[in-house]
């Protein structure tokens, strides 16, 4: 995370210590786990377990510049010392005279929570800190400090509060919910903490709640007039009429822990799942704990679906598809995934981890896309994973190749197959030209000769032939991004991608690769990458704006070199707002998706 501190931070860490020779250094973080560092900059879990933190005996020294300053591990003999308390100190006199190493402006540099130190066996100018952000070190006694936080996989992921749509990115609230961060579109560093105006209206709508319904709420979903509600002690509550009146309370039989989190259907609001905190199964002959429970009609009764999820795990988040019946958890055992029918009763089918290119982990939320086509999942430490969304492999999904969203065709555009491996297309007597394939995804590309209100796609895969209508206009422009929402957008001059960390200029020329903007002059053969000089031009107007002010087009034409690609060329103004500015595109009164764009002067 990026707090401003002299490197990027991560969670808090309670103690830090160096192997006997000084070659390694260990670090506990305020979970417990324990991470080690031979390089200083690349951490890895505990090898040895044990290993294990030495105890603390302070020395005595004649005077503490605070109370209550923890001193550090010490292998010195030379009389250095250094403490912890709301700064990092050091005595070179063994506690005589202390001088302050990270005081400024009455805050400490390293930020809150300072809670260990040790020194290096091999060099007393080697010193370690343990801290509310992190790991720091510092090479010369203290005078400058660095962050060993950037491989440290100690995020202290809580809920997704969001996911990416247009200029938004991925939005996390912190372990305990006191905080909110983000991870932008064209992000490449660090997690950017934000005002956390949104966990704060959460906040004040469960207080609220809490005085009506006599008991602290710790989870809440809405839609239409529906107001789901649990609370600490494991009980579900429903009003359908926007809080006016409430249903009876529902409760598992056995004493569970609190409400973690509750999905609603959007579109039929009396279609819920609550995830529960389940806890030890500590009678051999007790039936196993429910903490999976839906309901199918507004909360007047609700269906156990834990079935043979982990006895012993809390469940912290749920997510699910109505149509396809794709339900996911987010457990302390990892993210679990099983299919029903959620407008009928009837058992799910067994649940099966989903372990595949994931950290071993608890898992904090998980979260679908507007479209139900990625997998958001949080884990504890490690941070937010995506994916193509599981069920779609049994449930194939014709969007959009550009943003994944669904969207109409035009004449030349790009659309993913996802969840298919398409062996071949045809649009009525065309070929459809399959210009990718894989388990997960396969690419389609529009022919240039689709004509009429919609196009007909015949799609052959391994699990045999499906069609599928799309709506057809002239245009339907989209700009490409990928799954943290970072827009495919260049310098016209260098051709560097843009994003963050490489923003573009005032006064630049910048290149954005699109689809959707259909026929250009002169004809192209559809599936054929586009010639590198001279490639053919847009037939429509295309307009650009930034920050809703329209700006130069200097060129729409099919991208050199590419199938289904587009190229559109704009020339930013000389001044320009520095920083993120909104950006997208205009043809024929359609307008592509919304990216975010970063600009310096």
């Amino acid at each position: 995370m990026d707090l401003g501190l002299p490197s990027l931070t991560t969670g808090a860490v309670d103690r830090v210590w160096y192997s006997a020779d000084g070659s390694v250094l260990y670090a506990r973080t305020e979970s417990g786990r324990i991470f080690q560092t031979v390089d200083f900059e690349q951490w890895k879990p505990l090898a040895d377990p044990r290993v294990m933190p030495p105890a603390v005996v302070s020395p005595a020294v004649a005077t503490l510049p605070e109370p209550g300053l923890k001193l550090g591990v010490q292998a010195s003999t030379s009389g250095r010392i250094y403490g912890t308390g709301s700064n990092v100190y050091r005595s070179d006199d063994g506690g005589l005279t202390w001088s302050n190493l990270t005081g400024y402006k009455g805050l400490s540099i390293l930020g809150d929570g300072l809670a260990d130190s040790a020194a290096s066996p091999r060099d007393p100018d080697e010193v370690a800190v343990a801290s509310g952000t992190g790991v720091w070190r510092s090479m010369d006694g203290g005078l400058t400090w660095t962050g060993l936080n950037e491989f440290l996989p100690n995020l202290p992921a809580g809920h997704l509060v969001a996911v990416p749509a247009g200029t938004r990115g991925v939005r996390l609230s912190l372990a305990g919910g006191a905080s909110e961060i983000e991870w932008a579109p064209g992000e490449k560093s660090a997690w950017e903490p934000l005002d956390g105006s949104d966990l704060q209206r959460d906040r004040d709508l469960k207080a609220a709640l809490s005085q009506v319904l006599k008991h602290t709420v710790t989870a809440l979903a809405t839609a239409k007039d529906y107001i789901y509600a649990g609370d600490s002690e494991g009980r579900l509550q429903v009003s359908s009429d926007g809080g006016d009146s409430w249903g009876t309370a529902y409760k598992a039989a056995r004493d569970l822990g609190a409400v973690q989190a509750i999905w609603v259907d959007p579109n039929d609001p009396r279609v819920a799942i609550a995830a529960l905190g389940a806890r030890t199964n500590s009678a051999p002959n007790q039936a196993k704990p429910t903490y999976v429970v839906r309901t199918m009609n507004g909360g007047i009764f609700w269906d156990d679906m834990t079935d043979n999820l982990p006895e012993t795990a809390i469940a912290h988040g749920v997510a699910a598809d109505r149509a396809s019946g794709a339900v996911y958890v987010a457990t302390d055992a990892g993210v679990f995934f099983t299919t029903t029918d959620l407008a009928s009763a009837g058992r799910p089918s067994a649940w099966t981890y989903l372990a595949r290119n994931l950290p071993p982990g608890r898992a904090t939320d998980v979260r679908l896309d507007a479209g139900a086509n990625q997998l958001y999942a949080a884990l504890d430490g490690y941070g937010v994973y995506v994916a193509i969304a599981p069920h779609r492999l049994s449930d194939a999904r014709v969007v959009s190749a550009a943003d994944y969203s669904t969207r109409a065709a035009a004449p030349g555009a790009l659309f993913s197959v996802l969840g298919a491996r398409i062996e071949s297309a045809r649009s009525a007597n065309t070929v459809v030209p399959v210009l990718n394939a894989s388990d997960t995804a396969s690419q389609i590309q529009v022919p240039f000769e689709a004509k009429g209100n919609t196009v007909s796609l015949a799609l052959d895969a391994a699990a045999g032939r499906f069609t599928v209508g799309l709506p057809l206009q002239d245009v339907a422009p989209a700009i490409f991004v990928d799954p943290e929402g970072t827009p495919l957008v260049m310098d016209a001059s260098s051709g560097v991608m843009l994003d963050a960390t490489k923003p573009g200029h005032a006064n630049a020329r910048i290149q954005i690769l699109a689809t959707g903007l259909g026929r250009v002059t002169p004809d192209w053969p559809t599936g054929l990458a586009a010639p590198l000089s001279d490639p053919p031009r847009v037939l429509a107007s295309v307009r650009a704006f930034v920050d809703h002010s329209p700006v130069e087009v200097t060129q729409a034409s099919l991208a050199p070199g590419y199938i289904g690609f587009y190229l559109v060329e704009i020339q930013l103004p000389r001044i320009n707002n520095a920083g993120p500015v909104e950006l997208y595109l205009e043809a024929q009164g359609q307008q592509s998706n919304r990216v975010r764009l970063y600009i310096q002067q």
